[in-house]
C-alpha cells in the first residue's frame, strides 16, 4: 500500500535484497553477500535494479541447472558488472572516466548471455532439454473480443517464427515522392505509400494470421476428417441479409459481425445447411468452391502479392476478394478477383482504398487523405514491372490500355 507497487514486483525486490545483502554466520560472524559485486554496483548507484535483478536471477539459475566452478562464477559476474557499469572498479564509479560507454540493457544482456554460455559449458545441453519439455502454446479464452495467445517455445522455434514475421514487419516502406504529386495515369509504386498506422505488434499480428491461413491452406496441411482445416462460420440467413447481423465461428464462444462471415466467405467455400426449428438437419448442399486453385496461380501471377500499395505480404500469405461481393452477384472470375492480405481485406470497406476492374487489371484509388484527386490508378507487380523496363529498353511502344 505504501510503495503502490504491484506483488509481483515487491516480490522480486525481496528477492534482489536476499541476493545482494549480506549475513551473519551463527557464530556472528559478518557473511558477504551472494552476489558482491552487483551489490557493490547496486549501492553505488552505478548499475539499476534491473539489471542487478535479471543477473542476479540468471547467475542464481545457472548455479542451479549447471555444476560451475565458484571462482569462474565470481569472475563472471564481476567482469559482467564492470563491462556493464561504465568505469565502475568495485571501489565505486570513476568520476569523468572515458574508459567505457554506458551501455545499453540489450548490451549488458549480449554480455551476460557470452559469460553465462561459458559457464554453464558442460551443462548447457541438458538445460535445453529440460527446457524443451515445458514447450507449449496454448489459445485461451475470449476475453474483451479477442483470445489470448500464449505459450513458451523452443529458442529455434522462436528464432524462425521472429526472422518471418521481421521480414514483414521490420522493414517499412520508404517513399521518395507522395501519390498526389504523381500523374493519374502512372501506375502505383511502393515507394509511394501512404504511413502504416498499424503499431508493431498489430502488424506482427496480421503477418501471424497470413502465415497461419497459408498453412492450412496448402495440399501439405494435415486433414481433419478426411478434409483441410477449414474455419467454419455460422449464420443465420435473416442475419446475413441484415446490415448489423452476427455470426459465430465454430470453437470460439464469441459472436462475430456478419461482415465478417462475407469476408470469409469470399475467399473460402460455402456450404449451405438447413435446419429446422427443433435443430434438425433438413438440407444440405455441396460445398461451393469459389475461386479454384487455377484461378488463384493465374491472379496470383499477375498481382504478386497484396494489391495495396506499400503491403509486401506475398501472394502465397493472401486472400483472393471479390472486387465485386459474390453475394451482390459478382463473378467468381479472375477478371473479379484481386489478391490482398488478411489486414487489409479486414478493413477493405473501411479503410478508404478502392478497387476497380479495367479490363481484368486491378486499378486502386488511395483515401482522400492520401490523395484528394480521387483516381484509379493501375497496379502493377515487380515482374510486370520488369518487363515494362525490358519493353522500353528495347524501345517498344506500351500495349493498348496500359
Amino acid at each position: 500500500m505504501t510503495t503502490h507497487a504491484s506483488p509481483s514486483e515487491i516480490r522480486e525486490r525481496i528477492a534482489l535484497d536476499r541476493r545482494t545483502r549480506g549475513s551473519v554466520a551463527l557464530t556472528g560472524e559478518p557473511l558477504p553477500a551472494a552476489f558482491p559485486a552487483v551489490a557493490a554496483a547496486l549501492h553505488a548507484g552505478a548499475i539499476g535494479v534491473d539489471v542487478a535483478s535479471d543477473l542476479t536471477r540468471a547467475l542464481e539459475k545457472a548455479s542451479r541447472d549447471s555444476v560451475i566452478d565458484p571462482i569462474e562464477a565470481e569472475t563472471a559476474e564481476r567482469e559482467i558488472v564492470y563491462a556493464t557499469a561504465a568505469g565502475f572498479t568495485g571501489k565505486g564509479p570513476l568520476a569523468g572516466s572515458d574508459e567505457a560507454l554506458p551501455q545499453t540493457f540489450d548490451d549488458y544482456q549480449a554480455i551476460a548471455g557470452v559469460w553465462l554460455e561459458y559457464l554453464t559449458r558442460d551443462g548447457i545441453e541438458p538445460t535445453a532439454d529440460t527446457a524443451a519439455r515445458y514447450r507449449y502454446v496454448s489459445v485461451g479464452r475470449v476475453r474483451g473480443g479477442l483470445v489470448r495467445l500464449s505459450g513458451n517455445i523452443t529458442p529455434e522455434a522462436a528464432g524462425s517464427l521472429k526472422r518471418l514475421l521481421d521480414a514483414h514487419v521490420g522493414s517499412p516502406v520508404q517513399f521518395s515522392s507522395h501519390a498526389a504529386s504523381a500523374a493519374d495515369d502512372e501506375p502505383w509504386s511502393d515507394d509511394q505509400a501512404p504511413t502504416d498506422t498499424r503499431t508493431a505488434g498489430q502488424r506482427r499480428h496480421d503477418a501471424l494470421i497470413s502465415i497461419v491461413q497459408a498453412a492450412a491452406a496448402s495440399e501439405d496441411s494435415p486433414t481433419i476428417g478426411g478434409a483441410a482445416p477449414t474455419l467454419v462460420v455460422t449464420i443465420d440467413a435473416d442475419q446475413l441479409a441484415d446490415p448489423s447481423g452476427v455470426a459465430d465461428i465454430d470453437g470460439v464462444d464469441i459472436s462475430i459481425p456478419a461482415k465478417i462471415a462475407h469476408r470469409v466467405a469470399c475467399t473460402g467455400a460455402i456450404q449451405r445447411v438447413m435446419l429446422d426449428a427443433t435443430g434438425r438437419i433438413i438440407s444440405l448442399g455441396s460445398p461451393q468452391r469459389l475461386f479454384t486453385p487455377h484461378q488463384r496461380r493465374a491472379i496470383s501471377l499477375r498481382d504478386g502479392g497484396c494489391v495495396i500499395p506499400g503491403c509486401t505480404i506475398p501472394a502465397a500469405w493472401c486472400e483472393v476478394h471479390h472486387v465485386e461481393e459474390h453475394s451482390a452477384g459478382g463473378a467468381t472470375h479472375t477478371d473479379n478477383g484481386v489478391l490482398l492480405c488478411w489486414a487489409h481485406h479486414h478493413d477493405i470497406d473501411r479503410s478508404g482504398w478502392e478497387i476497380e476492374m479495367r479490363e481484368g487489371v486491378p486499378h486502386v484509388k488511395a483515401p482522400h487523405w492520401v490523395d484528394d484527386r480521387e483516381v484509379f490508378r493501375r497496379v502493377i507487380n515487380r515482374r510486370s514491372l520488369r518487363e515494362e523496363i525490358r519493353r522500353r529498353r528495347r524501345g517498344e511502344p506500351a500495349p493498348p490500355g496500359a
